[in-house]
């Protein structure tokens, strides 16, 4: 789990990076949650599914936002964190110029600048959105959204009301090409306290069951 850093649009981006040499191996990208409310790449979710993708032979980076850790910059509402991002995603492609598949990862404030890239690049194949913040940001860019994915959600998640992942979840499984899966994780909250390996299994399902389609498709 090699440290990296790498140059953002403001400054350096410190991050972790595991490298599949495998010829074609696709790549994941991982982004954490709020940086003023303590989110950071070491989050264990983002831990946990940074090895998940590690196992089933991605080339993965999780990577600190601006401000956050060594990462250098200011905390910048979204517009500046959505760029780290990209850099992020144009860093990994150039050690990843032949990866078979792209996908993407977010956790809550993670998951609002995952979409948004999403929308961006559209080499980006997959995606899982983990408690995404819907009743605090506008998701209303994804229109369409340009790829399938999973959103997952706690029943007791108070930060963000099941309502109003719902809400998002309905809109999105109404248009036609892609298809959205939606779990709603029993029993827990918005961090998914005490159940972050159920979470992870729910992702790891998730992926393979991917992954077997685009093999049975090769």
């Amino acid at each position: 789990m090699p440290e990296v850093i790498f140059n953002g649009p403001a400054g350096r981006i410190e991050g972790r990076y595991h490298h599949n040499p495998e010829h074609g191996s696709p790549i994941a990208l991982i982004l954490h949650p709020h940086p003023q409310f303590g989110g950071t790449m070491n989050n264990p979710i983002v831990h946990d599914l940074y090895y998940m993708f590690r196992d089933r032979g991605f080339s993965v980076l999780r990577f600190n936002f601006r401000g956050v850790g060594r990462s250098q910059g200011l905390f910048d509402n979204g517009a500046g964190e959505l760029s780290d991002a990209a850099a992020a995603l144009d860093w990994m492609q150039t050690y990843n110029k032949e990866a078979a598949t792209c996908w993407i990862v977010g956790i809550s404030f993670g998951a609002w600048i995952s979409m948004q890239l999403l929308m961006r690049r559209p080499e980006i194949a997959g995606f899982i959105s983990i408690a995404p913040l819907a009743k605090h940001y506008d998701f209303s860019f994804l229109a369409p959204c340009p790829a399938s994915g999973l959103f997952v959600n706690g029943q007791y998640d108070t930060v963000t009301p099941a309502d109003s992942i719902n809400a998002l979840v309905a809109k999105l499984k109404t248009q036609k090409g892609i298809k959205i899966d939606h779990e709603v994780m029993p029993d827990t909250n918005h961090f998914f306290e005490d159940k972050i390996p159920d979470l992870t299994d729910i992702c790891a399902d998730y992926l393979d069951k991917r992954l077997a389609v685009e093999l049975k498709e090769d």
